[in-house]
């Protein structure tokens, strides 16, 4: 059994559970490590019993080095009685720098895989701290032997262009992890408002965009109640200027909390109509390329999605003639898009969402045993270069 030791900057983020999920699934042991958000309550993980490397904050990157640097000083002994890895995987630039640190702890002969979902607004700035993060992650790479992303567009705009790795590349898409099979009872779609009742958009997951929720909370106003905002997730504070006291202000946006995935998104996406795949974090850069949760999500499970058109998610879905795509941000944009839609061209385009082979949202279990399989022929080529170097 392909023995996988995870390195994570939040073990309160449900997509690192999934991702834990995904490699049990697969047949892989798992020894989870990683740091905590202050807010945050770290995620179940069944059996497993994360190793905990301390307390981060959103937002806040020097403390988060310093925490990284004490962290490696540290490892060692967090370590102690961890059996040696087959395969390090480091989520996150500042994860890479610890999964080397581990690999130096085990052995040299530990391949390392980084897991690179997001792309720092540090790394693509032009000055002397953008080029000291991109020389950083080169020279961290070096002893990778794959690089995991979920965007061909992270590859295309900014792996290839600033030759940061030379590793060859997977791709997990964000999608919806179902490794029980099929749902046997089907989808639990939305119906359509009756007279008097409003349209609900749902903005589920990482809510870390201040530009959308102020779009929302101007288009709601605008349409005087035909449309209502449904939030549910886990806010980052640290991009509100008071995220509570905004929703609480607003008469059509409500938050509802938290929720469990993917446990709990078959409901939570069947009592709203359309997803709002937008996220103007990072604008132009970051959130231009990324293909979030939040699309695979929704489609999985008959929300319409909401994107804009110019971003990777657009893309992907023009390229499929599905969803709604937006070209201007703004609340006037947003009601021309959605304020006249007919029922029927809505039942329409939910329609060919369904429509879509499972395969395009969801990783399954046929998925979850590729990777392992790959992670482990990867581990077995490093066992099998050192006996080479070693005989040379």
């Amino acid at each position: 059994m392909l023995h996988v030791l995870y390195l994570v900057h939040d073990l309160v983020d449900p997509a690192v559970r999934r991702r834990v999920m995904m490699l049990n699934a697969g047949g892989a042991k798992v020894t989870l490590a990683g740091f905590r958000r202050a807010r945050g309550v770290a995620a179940e993980f069944g059996d497993i019993a994360p190793i905990d490397l301390g307390v981060t904050r959103d937002g806040r990157f020097a403390q988060r080095l310093a925490a990284v640097a004490r962290a490696a000083l540290t490892l060692g002994t967090k370590l102690r009685g961890v059996a040696k890895p087959d395969l390090i995987i480091g989520r996150n630039l500042e994860m890479l720098a610890l999964a080397n640190r581990a690999k130096a702890l085990f052995s040299a002969d530990t391949p390392i895989v980084y897991e690179c979902l997001d792309v720092h607004r540090l790394l693509l700035r032009q000055n002397g701290v953008g080029k000291a993060m991109r020389a950083a992650e080169r020279l961290l790479g070096r002893n990778s032997v794959l690089l995991m992303t979920s965007s061909p567009a992270f590859v295309r705009e900014y792996f290839e262009p600033f030759r940061q790795f030379s590793a060859p590349v997977a791709l997990l898409q964000n999608k919806v992890l179902e490794i029980a099979g099929k749902p046997a009872d089907g989808l639990q779609l939305a119906a359509p408002p009756a007279d008097g009742e409003a349209w609900k958009i749902g903005w589920f997951g990482a809510l870390r965009c201040a530009k959308s929720l102020a779009l929302l909370s101007a288009f709601t106003r605008q349409m005087d109640g035909r449309f209502e905002v449904v939030l549910r997730g886990r806010p980052a504070y640290s991009e509100f200027d008071d995220f509570d006291r905004l929703v609480a202000a607003e008469p059509y946006v409500n938050f509802g909390g938290p929720y469990r995935n993917p446990e709990e998104l078959a409901q939570i996406y069947g009592e709203v109509h359309f997803s709002w795949a937008i996220d103007f974090f990072e604008e132009g850069l970051n959130s231009k390329w990324l293909l979030p949760n939040r699309l695979y999500e929704g489609c999985r499970f008959g929300a319409v999605p909401i994107a804009m058109r110019e971003t990777e998610t657009g893309r992907f879905l023009a390229d499929r003639h599905l969803g709604l795509l937006l070209d201007d941000a703004s609340p006037d944009a947003l009601a021309a898009l959605l304020g006249s839609l007919p029922v029927e061209e809505y039942a329409i385009k939910r329609k060919k969402i369904v429509a879509q082979d499972r395969g395009t949202w969801v990783c399954d279990l046929g998925d979850c045993r590729a990777l392992v399989d790959r992670l482990q022929n990867l581990a077995a080529g490093a066992r099998q270069n050192t006996l080479i170097e070693a005989a040379a």
